[in-house]
């Protein structure tokens, strides 16, 4: 038994190793920085140790901006992605004739560059000297008046950004709910006919729980990505993302260490373990609801 073990560490060591280069020491090195005060990237020198970076960090009006724009982008697409794709998922695993096909379109997005998909999305929402773009014109033609939807009001610009952010994962989801839906047992429909089930309670007691760990795992995987997100702000707003008050956590902590207000490694590390927190804390929770509510 003792023999086994061991040849099942052997086995680990790579995947270990691996995770502790790129996973666990830049987390420890990250942290380190994040409490160097005065931090000086030429001379690898500081002249303090405290919390004085995330105070900073905390009490920045552009922080803050990006800490509000991240949570709404989370707070609307998460959910909005995952019912949407979960609807498709339906209707395709309903379909019998050129299911294939169709999985294939709804899957093209995925693998389409995203910086190319946002300037499709900022041509079709932009308003300009010579067109109103596309959107603009179905708003006029239902009686609207135009909206700039990539310089003007904030509303109009989240909008533009949920949407998008939307549009990008809703392949990946759809596929993997499709799939999931595929392995239910069809013995258990058979038994909810037989019982003369509502498609609404079938729905509700036999689909939904057998796919629950999926669904789960989507949520999840949802929110951590849609905490990392932009570069899909910069595709469809460009690089000055605080002119543009469409910043998120992410690009403020880029633009700490590259940006415009560079040179600020102390500050971006703070801003890191800050959105570390915040993703891990979010992930228990919903592991602790996932308890009551996921069945395996």
């Amino acid at each position: 038994m003792e023999k086994n073990n061991n040849k099942g560490w052997l086995y680990l060591l790579p995947a270990i190793a691996f995770l502790g280069l790129f996973m666990v020491y830049p987390l420890i090195d990250v942290s380190i920085y994040s409490i160097e005060e005065g931090y000086n990237s030429a001379s690898q020198s500081f002249f303090g140790v405290g919390l004085y970076n995330y105070s900073y960090v905390l009490h920045d009006p552009y922080f803050l901006q990006a800490l509000k724009n991240t949570f709404i982008l989370v707070a609307i697409t998460v959910p909005v992605s995952t019912s949407i794709a979960l609807l498709i998922s339906l209707g395709l695993n309903s379909i019998t004739k050129l299911k294939v096909m169709y999985q294939t379109i709804f899957f093209l997005p995925y693998v389409t560059n995203t910086l190319a998909v946002g300037l499709v999305f900022m041509i079709l929402f932009n308003k300009t000297a010579y067109t109103d773009g596309f959107a603009n014109l179905i708003i006029n033609y239902f009686g609207g008046s135009s909206v700039d939807f990539i310089n003007g009001p904030y509303w109009a610009k989240m909008f533009v950004l949920c949407f998008y952010t939307v549009w990008v994962v809703m392949p990946f989801k759809v596929l993997t709910l499709t799939s999931a839906l595929a392995s239910v047992n069809q013995q258990y429909y058979d038994a909810a006919k037989i019982d003369s089930a509502s498609k609404l309670r079938t729905f509700t007691k036999i689909t939904l729980p057998m796919i629950s760990p999926i669904v789960f795992y989507l949520v999840i995987t949802g929110f951590i990505g849609a905490f990392k997100a932009y570069g899909d702000a910069v595709a469809l707003f460009g690089t000055d993302l605080n002119a543009a008050e469409m910043n998120t956590i992410v690009g403020y902590i880029c633009d700490m260490l590259y940006g415009n207000s560079g040179g600020y490694p102390s500050y971006a590390s703070a801003g890191a373990i800050i959105l570390f927190v915040i993703v891990l804390t979010i992930t228990c929770l919903n592991l602790l609801i996932s308890k009551k509510h996921v069945y395996y």
